[in-house]
């Protein structure tokens, strides 16, 4: 069952929904179609006939259908966002760490809904505020990974940023090359391993005021 029949399954006959409910059912429907369909080629009759709503209803939230899909973007870069920082700090053992950040990832692009599709394979990407979300969305995951190995390694913020971003890249190119495979490898060991690769690098480098790695904690 969908999220939006869900929605109506849970609605008593002859009552409208709250306005927050009937947002989230459009968005709903608006992510399965541009998931589906891609930004260019979605309408809004398709979006509204998902919602089971008329076109009048859709625009009273959503003046268009680039707003419909910016907010989408926002709701799920925030998502990916707040799962890095909650691996990151689920663990002060700075192994699992790595391991929790990857899984972060592979969780995000195998979630059902297809939302990092909007995400990380636009067919937008030349609209600025479609740009400026995808550019804030890996900024700030790096961000967040850079503050983990600045406060632990005492590198540069230039230095930890780099290789954060090379972290954030690696595990985000690498879950949705998993997710466009035929997944013989299983998940949990594409995690493992992926992992092992990238702890092999970041573990080389000194703890904050010592001579060891930082798989030292």
């Amino acid at each position: 069952m969908t999220a939006i029949e869900q929605t109506e399954a849970a609605r008593p006959r002859g009552t409208r929904l709250p306005r927050r409910a009937r947002r989230n059912q459009l968005l709903g429907a608006a992510q399965e179609v541009f998931v589906a369909q891609g930004y260019h080629a979605a309408a809004m009759d398709d979006i509204a006939e998902r919602a089971g709503v008329s076109k009048p209803v859709l625009y009273q939230h959503f003046p268009g259908k680039l707003d419909l899909y910016l907010a989408l973007l926002d709701q799920h870069c925030e998502a990916l966002i707040q799962s890095v920082r909650t691996a990151l700090a689920s663990t002060t053992d700075n192994k699992q760490r790595v391991r929790a950040t990857m899984d972060a990832y592979f969780a995000y692009v195998e979630d059902d809904g297809g939302a990092f599709r909007l995400v990380f394979e636009s067919d937008l990407t030349n609209e600025p505020a479609v740009r400026e979300r995808v550019d804030k969305v890996t900024n700030e995951c790096s961000e967040a990974i850079c503050e983990v190995i600045a406060e632990d390694t005492g590198l540069s913020r230039a230095e930890s940023m780099l290789l954060a971003s090379g972290l954030g890249g690696l595990a985000q190119v690498v879950a949705r090359s998993w997710l466009h495979s035929d997944r013989s490898v299983p998940r949990d060991q594409a995690v493992q391993l992926l992992a092992s690769l990238a702890w092999r690098g970041i573990a080389g480098f000194p703890l904050h005021g010592t001579d060891h790695g930082a798989d030292h904690h």
